[in-house]
C-alpha cells in the first residue's frame, strides 16, 4: 500500500531531508584528491547527529556506515574505508540518509574531483538532466511509468544505460516503501500519484552497459564492463499540479 502523508508527517519529512541535503552539501565540499572515504563517513555521522537526527543507512539491512561512497565503476553501495583514496578524475557518488523524529530523508549527489574527462563530465550532466525530466513528471494523476520512462529517455537517447536491478522508492516512516519506481518503464503504466505521496527518485546510470556485478562484500554494486557511473537522487513530495523537492538545503 502507498501511504499519504498527513501535514505533519510531511513537515517532518522536510526537516529529515533538509538535514541530508545540508550534510551532503558539506560533504561536497570536503571531497577532493588525497581524502578517504572513510573521512567523509565520519564527517556526515557527525553532521547528521549534530542536526538531532540519526543515520538511516547505519545497521541497515547489515550495512556498516553512515554514508555510502561509490567511485568511478561503482554504482551504488561503496562502503567506505581507510584505504580507499579519492584521486583528482574520479567521480564520486554520495548517497545519504537520515531519521529525524521517525521520518527519513534520503539523497545522493556525483561530485567531480579535479580535472575530470570530458566523457565523464556529460555522463554527470546525463543523470543530473535525468533527474529532472523525472521531477517534471511528478504530479497528481501521474502514473510511475510517466516518470521511469522519462529517465530512461533521457539516458538511452545520450547514448547510455540505466542500472535496472535497483530503483527509486516510496519513503517515509521506512527508507524504503511502496511504490518502486524502476529507471525504466513505459508511459501510462504503474500506480498513480497522488498528493502527499513522497518518493526518493534515483537515475543510476551506466557510461556503458547496464550490467552490475556485486562484490564479495555483498554491497558494493560495480558495472560489470567497468565503465563509469554516476547517480543522483532527491526525496520529493507529490502535489497537485508537481511536486516539491524535500531534500534541499
Amino acid at each position: 500500500m502507498i501511504e499519504i502523508k498527513t501535514t505533519a508527517e510531511l513537515d517532518l519529512m522536510r526537516q529529515a531531508s533538509r538535514i541530508v541535503a545540508q550534510v551532503l552539501a558539506l560533504l561536497k565540499k570536503e571531497v577532493r584528491a588525497g581524502v578517504s572515504t572513510a573521512e567523509l563517513n565520519s564527517l556526515a555521522e557527525r553532521e547528521i547527529r549534530k542536526r538531532g537526527a540519526v543515520p538511516a543507512f547505519l545497521g541497515y539491512r547489515g550495512y556498516p556506515a553512515t554514508l555510502c561512497v561509490s567511485i568511478n565503476e561503482v554504482v551504488v553501495h561503496g562502503i567506505p574505508s581507510d584505504k580507499r583514496i579519492i584521486q583528482s578524475g574520479d567521480l564520486v557518488s554520495l548517497d545519504l540518509g537520515a531519521v529525524y523524529r521517525g521520518f527519513y530523508g534520503d539523497a545522493a549527489i556525483t561530485v567531480a574531483v579535479g580535472t575530470v574527462k570530458p566523457e565523464r563530465a556529460r555522463l554527470m550532466e546525463v543523470t543530473e538532466r535525468s533527474l529532472a525530466s523525472a521531477l517534471s513528471e511528478v504530479k497528481s494523476g501521474a502514473k510511475i511509468g510517466d516518470v521511469s520512462h522519462a529517465v530512461e529517455s533521457v539516458v538511452t537517447k545520450s547514448g547510455m544505460s540505466v542500472v535496472r536491478e535497483f530503483t527509486g522508492h516510496g519513503i517515509g516512516r521506512h527508507l524504503h516503501e511502496e511504490p518502486s519506481i524502476p529507471n525504466y518503464g513505459k508511459p501510462g503504466s504503474g500506480a498513480t500519484l497522488k498528493p502527499g505521496m513522497t518518493l526518493a527518485i534515483e537515475p543510476m546510470v551506466c557510461m556503458g552497459n547496464p550490467e552490475i556485478i556485486i562484490k564479495n562484500d555483498g554491497w558494493t554494486a560495480v558495472s560489470a564492463d567497468g565503465s563509469c557511473t554516476a547517480h543522483f537522487e532527491h526525496t520529493v513530495a507529490v502535489t497537485e499540479d508537481g511536486c516539491e523537492i524535500l531534500s534541499v538545503a
